[in-house]
């Protein structure tokens, strides 16, 4: 109450929170993935400093916000009770999803739903119950393709080729295991109307408030980048308004994603699997950053590549480099510890960091050959100028 609304209580806020989270997981943590307190306080973690940022937030003049902040932002300091429920909300205190204050506020008081609720049994029943699908997939699969497999015998046995797609297969079985928790999560935040974000154009209920994973899009992803906007969005949403866009004044993208994607990792855990991945993260995303760029500018091979049969061929093998490559980065933060992810990735032959790490090496001639058979090329302005 004393600096509430203040910068320096942001900062105070972050600092300690964060800390605290860290000095937990030193104290708490094994070689192993660890289930204990220390995972509802990652989420209590991230929920905590929104407030002080959206109070903070609240403080300032609404036009000078942007949209995300004019949504969040609290022009009053919440009572401890208040707090305190939008904390230990019953669905979202375990795994999430993160929501704002602001949206629990008007969800306790009426605002969010109105005065008629809205029919919200049937969608939060249909979305658990694919939780529950998703969760029975995993079982399964798991027991196909444990993760002791991935360091055993067996495993270095098969062929370089056999070991990538085993190794996609597994990461996509394993990513089911947290895909079926958010959407058990998010079926009681349906039907408590929590999810409850208007009507579509046809005056049909949208309870997408919540969502934190895209099924639609996650299953046919052909680029890291659906994979990106499709997994963990809740959370991916958060460390874009309160840690990437907050840096935007250094005026430098690259400065601002380093930064985001190192405060996911420091969230995650002191484990060095998880800097592994995250660096992994930003090399593939950079990589079909400037790749999708450059193809854009030649509309002739593009045209070519999205007709006919190769429509499909396309599909099909961007839909297996996606699978292969996200085991490989997704490795490290299953196998936690540096001797387990380097004899990983050793089994690999790196070839993810070959691929992607090694991008700024053979892009020019990638966009050599994309240049002698593309055609006529787009112009950019900065062209034009020149």
């Amino acid at each position: 109450m004393v600096i509430g609304g203040t910068l320096l209580s942001v900062i105070i806020s972050f600092v300690f929170q964060m800390t605290y989270l860290l000095v937990g997981y030193y104290m708490t943590g094994t070689d192993t993935y660890d289930i204990k307190w220390s995972m509802p306080h990652c989420v209590l973690t991230l929920r905590l400093i929104a407030l002080t940022y959206d109070v903070y937030d609240g403080r300032k003049d609404p036009e000078k916000l942007s949209g995300d902040q004019q949504k969040t932002a609290l022009p009053f300091t919440p009572t401890l009770i208040e707090i305190a429920g939008h904390t230990y909300f019953p669905a979202s205190f375990m795994v999430g999803p993160q929501f704002s204050m602001r949206r629990y506020l008007d969800f306790v008081k009426g605002t969010l739903v109105g005065c008629e609720l809205p029919p919200c049994l049937v969608p939060g029943l249909l979305r658990g119950s694919l939780g529950l699908f998703y969760l029975g997939v995993y079982q399964v699969g798991i027991s196909w393709i444990p993760d002791a497999f991935i360091n055993s015998d067996e495993y270095y046995d098969l062929a370089l080729w056999k070991r990538h797609i085993y190794v996609g297969l597994w990461a996509k079985i394993t990513l089911y295991k947290y895909i079926s928790c958010w959407l058990i999560a998010e079926g009681v935040c349906i039907m408590s109307g929590l999810s409850y974000s208007g009507k579509d154009a046809n005056g049909n209920c949208l309870w997408n408030g919540c969502a934190n994973v895209k099924i639609g899009l996650y299953e046919g992803a052909t680029t890291f980048g659906h994979m990106v906007a499709s997994f963990n969005t809740n959370t991916n949403a958060w460390v874009a308004q309160y840690v990437y866009k907050r840096l935007k004044f250094l005026n430098n993208r690259y400065v601002s994603q380093v930064s985001a994607l190192v405060f996911l990792a420091v969230w995650h855990g002191l484990h060095s699997g998880y800097y592994a991945c995250f660096f992994m993260e930003f090399a593939v995303m950079n990589f079909e950053r400037d790749l999708s760029n450059y193809v854009k500018q030649y509309p002739q091979l593009l045209a070519i590549l999205n007709a006919g049969p190769l429509k499909y061929i396309k599909f099909v093998i961007l839909k297996i480099y996606v699978i292969v490559f996200m085991g490989y980065c997704l490795g490290p933060f299953v196998l936690l510890k540096l001797h387990r992810w380097w004899q990983f990735y050793y089994s690999l032959f790196f070839s993810g960091h070959v691929v992607f790490a090694g991008w700024p090496l053979y892009a020019p001639a990638v966009k050599a050959l994309i240049k002698a058979i593309g055609g006529q090329r787009i112009r950019s302005e900065k062209d034009k100028d020149k």
